[in-house]
């Protein structure tokens, strides 16, 4: 139909007392600015109820456990917790939104916080496992945080959006740790073992976050995508695993990205986990070992507005920057022997592969299948993540204790030979190439008459006078 004044302007959900109003190209990007700026928030607290939860769990396990050897199985049970979190909070965010999906997180994660404090102070070590598994759903909300600042980016800054959210989760990482002591202090006189004291400091941590998505995220990033665009399914179907397997074999750039995501982790842990060990080794102190793994960090978030902007020209060069870092680090890693310095740049250029490798692999997988199977696939892939990097440290434990730290990084290079291949395969048969988006999906500010590669917003869409969340799901805006 003819629309003399030009095109119309896309709608936001909005509950069903009042009606669907227009929204422009400015007001769709204050949006996106604000619902980043909650992303963010978010991740920063997220990120420091990880870490600071994490840093003594190995303690509290021999703690409770009563030996060494379990140690290990509290930071593992974590990982578990995440993988196998993955797909049913993916599962709920295809259903009504992010924002149920990453409160849901948090919460679990801060009730896992506190059954961790309970299996401490009971000495009962199958219920801290149970714990540390539960606390891992607040990985997976941050996790899926990168996930939500894609849903309104547009395609050509969709790997910058991730990246931000990716950036956020440094500053949790660095304070985190260091606030352990405190919170094992604070504790004291409570009957509450001191390793305990920085979960109950996350959980209070989780359940502000949970509070500031709950209050702020307005409107649903996610069901404000699908409302702008003309195609996708109002209350999409396809979000169980069976569906997001199958949308991820159906596309070759999807293939690549969850081999790129999936490679780069494993590699990431692998090495990381085992270099303080191989410094041990060397009578490297615990102070040398905490800046090596602090400039790991630092490699692995610090930079990943850069590697934001680089994916944002081209997702496929990036994840060949990531191979080619991986395999820089492993060499760099492998054949240090007793120069400690070697290590640290080893261990710092690890954590820039895995930067390139997570942004441009998750800005990728959103590309390369639909809007109403996005989030399922998205979850897919974070179960992939963590259970390939789960087996991953586990198997470089064995490598380390019979074959040592050199062989190790060998055999983590030899992880990125299949995705190398992988790589120039989808490029040879132009899997890789990135599709332009189609003209009517695309809204231009009033008076430009000419389309730039920036005006990547949808157009032209009226979304249902529907609430944002389906009554049929029992949710509302």
């Amino acid at each position: 139909m003819d629309i003399p004044d030009g095109p119309a302007r896309p709608t936001l959900p909005t509950p069903a007392a009042r009606p669907a109003h227009p929204v422009g190209p400015e007001e769709l990007a204050a949006l996106r600015r604000r619902v980043t700026g909650v992303l963010v928030a978010g991740q920063i607290l997220g990120g420091l109820g990880v870490a600071v939860g994490v840093a003594l769990s190995p303690l509290l396990a021999r703690q409770v456990g009563g030996t060494e050897a379990v140690a290990g199985l509290a930071p593992t049970a974590t990982v578990a917790g995440t993988a196998l979190l993955s797909v049913p909070l993916a599962a709920l965010m295809t259903a009504r939104g992010r924002r149920p999906g990453l409160v849901l997180g948090y919460l679990i994660g801060a009730a896992g916080a506190g059954v961790v404090v309970a299996g401490a102070v009971l000495e009962h070590f199958v219920l801290l496992l149970v714990g540390m598994a539960a606390f891992g759903a607040s990985s997976c909300a941050n996790l899926q945080s990168r996930f939500a600042a894609a849903d309104l980016a547009e395609p050509d800054r969709r790997a910058r959006a991730i990246s931000l959210v990716v950036w956020a989760t440094t500053i949790g990482a660095v304070l985190g740790p260091n606030l352990a002591a405190p919170a094992g202090r604070s504790v004291r006189g409570l009957g509450v073992p001191e390793a305990a004291g920085p979960f109950v400091w996350a959980g209070v941590v989780f359940l502000a976050a949970a509070l500031l998505v709950a209050v702020l995220l307005r409107p649903d990033p996610l069901l404000t995508a699908r409302a702008l665009d003309p195609g996708a399914d109002p209350a999409p179907k396809g979000r169980s695993f069976r569906a997001a397997a199958a949308a991820v074999r159906a596309s070759p750039r999807a293939r690549l990205a969850l081999a790129a995501i999936a490679v780069s982790h494993t590699v990431m842990v692998s090495v990381m986990s085992m270099t303080p060990v191989a410094l041990g080794h060397h009578g490297v102190g615990i102070e040398l070992i905490g800046l090596v793994i602090s400039g790991h960090i630092a490699g692995m978030y610090a930079f990943s507005p850069l590697m934001g902007r680089l994916a944002d020209r081209g997702r496929l060069p990036v994840i060949g920057l990531c191979v080619a870092l991986l395999g820089l680090a492993a060499l760099l890693a492998g054949t240090a022997g007793e120069s400690h310095g070697r290590t640290a740049a080893g261990l710092f250029v690890l954590g820039l592969g895995w930067s390139a490798g997570l942004v441009a692999g998750s800005a990728l997988l959103t590309d390369a299948v639909p809007q109403a199977a996005r989030p399922a696939v998205q979850g897919l892939s974070d179960l992939t993540m963590n259970a390939a990097a789960g087996i991953g440290g586990a198997a470089a434990g064995l490598v380390m204790a019979g074959a040592g730290y050199g062989v190790l990084n060998l055999f983590a290079a030899a992880l990125l030979l299949p995705l190398t291949g992988l790589m120039m395969y989808t490029t040879l048969t132009g899997g890789g190439r990135k599709q332009a988006a189609p003209a009517a999906s695309r809204v231009y500010p009033a008076g430009r008459g000419t389309p730039k590669p920036g005006d990547g917003l949808l157009q032209q869409v009226q979304a249902p006078a529907a609430p944002e969340e389906s009554p049929a799901h029992g949710s509302s805006s």
